[in-house]
């Protein structure tokens, strides 16, 4: 793997997805709503597509010439219904597809390893919209990993572990998240996989 395309480049992880990918020596294009959200310290490192991740041309466009995807979407403070991060998802398949793309890593949310009515209510919206994009990655045929984070805290820790399918602690340090996002593109035994993150 040569070259990833990050949807959600400009988030709290996503930023540091960015960096982690340049740092390890990929190429990378991010894709993003305004160019001008991309730090300053990225410019002429990466390539840069603009557009709404809800417009499906100009996420296939995004997608064309890469050989993974990083999704990192989010609505940042908005916890209101929502049907873009699903949606966008659609799209990034659809685009993959097109384009022979296989490799696909999504960052969703540890409430989808709890049952629906136990999700606390103020989470329920946006965690519907994160099943739907499961089950649509799910369904996908592609070698997806669905990352399943917990609280993301600020901290570099020290201690990382991984487990599939349940949640093995209760906070993942933003910096090692990003980093295993990038990085299980590249690790065949976490295919089609649910990973629980956390660090200590």
């Amino acid at each position: 793997m040569k070259k990833i395309v990050i949807f959600g480049a400009t988030g709290n992880t996503g930023q540091c997805s960015l960096d982690y990918a340049v740092q390890k020596g990929l190429k990378v294009k991010v894709f993003v709503r305004n160019a001008s959200s991309v730090p300053e310290k990225f410019k002429g490192k990466i390539e840069i597509s603009v557009g709404n991740v809800t417009n499906s041309e100009q996420v296939s466009k995004a997608i064309e010439g890469t050989d993974g995807v990083v999704v990192v979407l989010g609505t940042r403070n908005d916890l209101q219904p929502t049907t873009v991060l699903s949606q966008g998802i659609k799209n990034i398949i659809d685009g993959m597809k097109k384009h022979n793309v296989q490799l696909i890593s999504v960052c969703l949310s540890a409430f989808l390893f709890y049952d629906p009515e136990k999700v606390p209510t103020i989470f329920k919206d946006l965690t519907e919209d994160h099943r739907r994009m499961y089950n649509l990655i799910k369904e996908s045929g592609l070698k997806w990993i669905s990352v399943f984070p917990p609280h993301i805290a600020e901290e570099r820790h020290s201690n990382v572990t991984v487990k599939y399918d349940e949640s093995p602690g209760r906070t993942i340090s933003k910096y090692y998240l990003a980093e295993f996002l990038v990085d299980c593109l590249d690790n065949p035994e976490h295919y089609q996989r649910v990973c629980g993150i956390t660090s200590v």
